[in-house]
């Protein structure tokens, strides 16, 4: 049997949420950053935590503020750990199952200052995992040391510029 309960949960009430907006700060501990860290792969997760205006609002629980980590990811290429910092700002709205109406399995398209959508059930949502899922979106999915070029041509792979059309042209023009 699989436990499926998140890493770093931090339920909120529905009920709680108030217009008039609620500051929260809140930052993962030792066990759950230890959770987030082999869920993600990274080899160290030494800080996650975000400071944040909870606000009810006509259109669901807006959850605005900014995520700040500390952790460590790995060259894609060298396997060498990379300390990396994590600063984004986030604005997540919850809305009740009940609320969405049919319209929402329909494609639309999100500009940068839209927020997301996280369905919940219930009268309870997960900031927490929410939070862990703003992190995960925030690494970078193909990080690299500097000396990661130097790795992949001594291992033989080709730069873009030498495996494309205009690197193969300059290679014929060398042998000419």
């Amino acid at each position: 049997m699989t436990d499926n309960s998140p890493e770093w949960s931090y339920v909120i009430e529905a009920g709680q949420a108030s217009p008039e907006g609620r500051v929260i700060t809140l930052a993962a501990n030792e066990t759950e950053r230890a959770a987030l860290a082999k869920r993600f792969d990274l080899p160290r997760l030494d800080h996650i935590g975000a400071t944040l205006t909870l606000r009810a609002q006509a259109d669901g629980i807006h959850a605005q503020g900014t995520l700040r980590g500390e952790l460590a990811q790995r060259c894609v290429a060298t396997g060498d750990e990379l300390p990396v910092t994590i600063d984004t700002e986030f604005n997540l709205r919850f809305r009740h199952a009940t609320d969405l109406g049919e319209d929402f399995e329909e494609e639309i398209e999100l500009d940068a200052e839209d927020c997301d959508t996280i369905e919940y059930t219930g009268s309870q949502f997960d900031l927490g995992e929410a939070l862990a899922d703003t992190l995960y979106l925030a690494l970078d999915p193909f990080p690299r040391s500097p000396n990661a070029d130097a790795v992949l041509k001594a291992a033989g792979v080709l730069s873009e510029g030498e495996a494309g059309p205009f690197g193969a042209l300059a290679n014929l023009l060398k042998k000419n």
